[in-house]
């Protein structure tokens, strides 16, 4: 590992203090503030860390963060947080008051640190603790202090009293590490040391020009730390024209071939996604979690040329599958089949472009699960234990660990569940809770005594702890999945069991277990085999050659010890070159405004009802990646998603499309213009093409909410090209005017198409329909996206493009207060038929005698039909996508009203094939 460092460079004092505090192993090697270290980056950048496996890390914060991490110093959130402002307020201002202070002379330079001192100033009065948020140094405090170490030198820019920041500073001054760094890079030179370095530096923009809507993410990434109006070299703006005008190839676009397989030579990417359990109808959350975050990185990897494979599932085995069936009146096989397809019907809603949509409840589950069992049974790697297990004997069961609840016996949290703290994250098992309650009847269970199997996690510790430390150093784990991963390792491995007392699971094949199966946690991550099983019979292609695949797992933080540590354990012991994972990607959590989603009480959006607000599906895809909970927990809102549409999408994205197809059909007859490219037009091209680099970084990495950002910079870009340029007024000038009006509208048009290149991954279907108004070549969206990124001129001279229309419609408040109602826990459709009977008797509006309770308690058992049921589902689903595109595009009401019909029909003969009654449920009347 490699240190490259400069005298002079306010951000190398950073990284030096924290190489010292950390302690971690690294060579320094000073440079000179011109020399290129990282080969793929247009301009010199330092500090600069190079890691063993080749990789660069070039952000300073993120080399902070990496080195106290790599010594086994958690970040904790506060930290992030910490970090995070620091990156995105302190720093701008910081850079500009030092430019102007250094190099410009000016006096009163301290202003622009007022808004960031003063936020700092009110916090640190507050703290309790000895430093930032701890009693000892952490790795925010190094940043922030080695940021603010030029403002408080003694020549340095004149600030106020802040005494608490003072007393602070000088805490972690008196550090040996942050002593001996302060002399390596100013040398006792003060101010005067850093004007080498900034004279060679862009002229940073003051606070009033950040942008309100770019975001640091918790890492730090350079990407994101830079100003979207970044100064251009005037060797990137060569380049770009350059590139501009290069001819490529952009009709021919590479074709999906099934199955699917690795190749040699080729990038080999195995992506899955955390398998969505069979009865719960997944919400907003769960989406951006997996499938969605998993999906965009896929159709990025496709675009970039990536030998892709992207594969999930449903999860079916388990007890919770067990009692929803005993609640519906069905079997486990017939919920797995009815719900199955209600998760297919919402992703394909939401255009997850999955290359295989399996289950686990296949043959292929029961091989594969019981062929892994047997080899780490043959290895010594299993175990026998007769354990204590509570047992609900009102239900008559022994309960699992998802229907116990109780005391946590660590942080005493209420609503602790039989195997894990939601608040504490710690392991529990069922038996250690306080006041446990069964959560099907809420009795109390008893403790009784079974025979189980455990995977010795203990003697695979040491096998573990190798793969981690080359899967971490290599591959692309978020913060939080290394976090997670390593508490469980510094707490010290147990033996895990992995059989369970039920019917509904994968069977134990063992002898001496008969009539157990295993444990969700066991059988569950090999569904990702098994689906890849039932894919293609090559599956091991891609599952026993580690030398060539790549495998990315996403999935939310609470999955991420089980497929960290628990799975990877199970294919170490098993001894047969499975591909474990290089890179674990895990989400925060999502809440709905400020509480959680909970379908029973009628909060929040789920995946069956978004299609219902008639807000496309792209809309929601591209709210859920812009507020995707990447450093900590987010919260979806009504309002801000208004917000995001109306300002992002209406007015910055798609005004800009929007203007520059509609200039060339109202000025050029619909045929994009000649190009006589100005200075300032070649300004513009470095610029889009420096947000493309950032964009392809960012998603490389899997940054993915940060990359869309880049996207919307762009936009931003071309409307102040558009409104300074205004090539509406220049068309009725002589030739020069009219002239400079093609070239405006020409560069434009070509920003669009690059725009839909870059928006595929999030807005499938507007890139889609960006692409088709502007009759653009099919291959372009992959051309851009090769190497580190091509702005090329893809519509040329004489290119004709089609009928121009708007992208997006505006999201009205009434629209969207209608909707926050409606989600809000406040409608009675979410009630249960029981909850609806009391409210009615509580308001005294018994139901009329000609209808008894009869949508409460049939009359008769209706016999199901799971066969019908399963047809029936799925014209239902069908139904409905052809009802609402209807109502789309604005259909007379005669014709919707006549399919509305149909799917009533459809629904009540559904209701009947499953066994139900299908007459509604009495309803309270309307007020009038």
């Amino acid at each position: 590992m490699k240190l490259f460092v400069s005298e002079g460079n306010p951000h190398c004092l950073k990284v030096l203090a924290a190489l010292e505090i950390s302690g971690v192993k690294c060579d320094v090697q000073h440079s000179n503030h011109e020399e290129k270290v990282v080969p793929f980056l247009s301009r010199p950048t330092l500090p600069v860390l190079h890691l063993p496996s080749g990789q660069f890390l070039f952000s300073p914060n993120a080399i902070c963060q990496y080195l106290f991490e790599v010594s086994g110093k958690q970040t904790s959130k506060q930290s992030h947080q910490w970090l995070e402002w620091e990156a995105t307020e302190l720093q701008p201002a910081l850079m500009h008051a030092l430019h102007l202070v250094a190099v410009q002379g000016k006096t009163d330079s301290a202003k622009a640190l007022e808004a960031p001192l003063s936020f700092l100033e009110q916090n640190l009065s507050k703290k309790t603790t000895a430093f930032l948020t701890a009693e000892t140094a952490e790795v925010a405090d190094i940043v922030l202090w080695a940021a603010l170490y030029p403002a408080f030198l003694e020549n340095g820019l004149k600030i106020g009293e802040l005494k608490s920041t003072r007393s602070w500073f000088e805490g972690v001054g008196v550090l040996p590490a942050c002593k001996a760094s302060a002399q390596s890079v100013f040398k006792g030179k003060g101010l005067e040391a850093l004007k080498g370095y900034l004279q060679k530096q862009p002229a940073p923009h003051g606070p009033q020009a950040q942008h309100k809507d770019s975001h640091i993410g918790s890492s730090g990434s350079p990407a994101e730390s830079e100003d979207s109006d970044r100064v251009m070299t005037q060797e990137e703006i060569e380049a770009a024209a350059q590139i501009w005008n290069q001819k490529i190839d952009c009709q021919s676009r590479p074709e999906r071939k099934h199955p699917i397989l690795p190749e040699k030579g080729k990038r080999n990417v195995l992506i899955t996604s955390a398998l969505p359990y069979v009865n719960n109808v997944p919400h907003l959350g769960n989406i951006i979690g997996c499938v969605l975050s998993a999906d965009v990185f896929a159709r990025y990897g496709r675009q970039r040329g990536w030998n892709l494979l992207y594969i999930c599932g449903t999860d079916e085995y388990g007890t919770a599958t067990e009692n929803k069936a005993r609640e519906e009146g069905l079997t486990p096989q017939q919920i797995c089949d009815k719900y199955h397809a209600i998760h297919t019907s919402i992703y394909k809603w939401f255009q997850i472009d999955f290359d295989f949509f399996g289950r686990t409840t296949t043959q292929r589950q029961t091989e594969i699960a019981q062929d892994i069992f047997w080899r780490l049974n043959e290895r010594g790697f299993l175990q026998e234990d007769t354990v204590e297990q509570l047992r609900c004997e009102s239900c008559e069961r022994f309960l699992a660990d998802r229907f116990v609840e109780g005391v946590c016996p660590f942080c005493q949290y209420p609503e602790a569940r039989g195997d894990q703290c939601d608040k504490c994250g710690r392991l529990i098992n069922a038996v250690e809770l306080k006041e446990p309650q069964c959560k099907v009847c809420k009795q109390t269970p008893v403790i009784r005594c079974s025979k189980h199997l455990f995977l010795d996690l203990p003697k695979l510790e040491g096998s573990l702890e190798q793969w981690l430390e080359r899967s971490f150093s290599t591959g692309d784990w978020t913060t939080n999945a290394r976090n997670i991963t390593r508490s469980w390792l510094r707490d010290g491995l147990k033996p895990r069991c992995i059989t369970r007392d039920l019917q509904w699971g994968t069977p134990v094949p063992h002898p001496d277990f008969a009539g157990k199966v295993f444990y969700v946690w066991f059988d569950a991550p090999i569904g990702y085999l098994s689906i890849t099983a039932n894919y293609t019979d090559q599956w091991e292609k891609w599952w026993k050659n580690p030398q060539e695949v790549e495998l990315y797992n996403f999935m939310a933080k609470d999955n991420v010890p089980f497929h960290s540590v628990v799975f990877p354990c199970s294919l170490l012991g098993a001894q047969d070159n499975y591909t474990l994972v290089n890179s674990l990607v895990a989400t925060e959590y999502l809440n709905y405004e400020d509480t959680k989603f909970s379908k029973s009480r009628g909060v929040g959006v789920f995946g069956d009802m978004a299609k219902d607000t008639g807000i496309p599906s792209d809309v929601w895809r591209f709210y859920l990646l812009y507020l995707r909970p990447e450093g900590q927990d987010a919260a979806f809102s009504w309002a801000d998603m208004a917000l995001k549409n109306n300002s992002e999408l209406l007015n910055n994205l798609g005004n800009f499309i929007n203007r520059a197809g509609m200039f060339v059909s109202k000025f050029f007859e619909g045929v994009v213009p000649q190009v006589t490219l100005q200075e300032e037009d070649k300004r513009l091209l470095a610029q889009v093409g420096w947000e493309l680099k950032q964009y392809i970084q960012l998603l490389d990495k899997v940054r993915i909410r940060d990359a869309l950002k880049c996207i919307l910079n762009i936009s931003r870009h071309g409307n102040q090209y558009i409104q300074v340029n205004e090539p509406w007024k220049k068309i009725k000038g002589g030739d020069t005017d009219r002239q400079r009006a093609g070239t405006v509208t020409a560069v434009s048009v070509n920003m669009a198409v690059l725009l839909s290149a870059m928006l595929e991954p999030y807005m499938p279907t507007v890139s889609e329909t960006i692409r088709a108004q502007l009759q653009a070549p099919p291959a372009t969206s992959h051309v851009m996206l090769q190497g580190e990124g091509n702005f090329v001129c893809s519509l040329p001279a004489g290119h004709r493009i089609g009928t121009v229309s708007p992208l997006f419609q505006k999201l009205e408040a009434e629209q969207i207060e209608s909707l926050k109602k409606r989600f809000g826990g406040q409608q009675d459709e979410e009630e249960t038929p029981k909850k609806q009977s009391q409210t009615i008797n509580q308001n005294n509006a018994a139901p009329k005698p000609s209808a008894p309770s009869a949508a409460v308690v049939p009359e008769a058992p209706v016999k199901a039909d799971l066969e019908l049921a399963k047809q029936l589902a799925a014209a239902v689903a069908e139904q409905g996508d052809k009802v609402r595109a209807l109502k789309a595009q604005k259909a007379e009401k005669a014709v919707i009203g006549e399919e509305v019909a149909k799917l009533l029909e459809l629904k009540k003969q559904l209701a009947l094939a499953e066994g139900k009654n299908p007459e509604p449920s009495p309803q309270k009347g309307k007020k009038k």
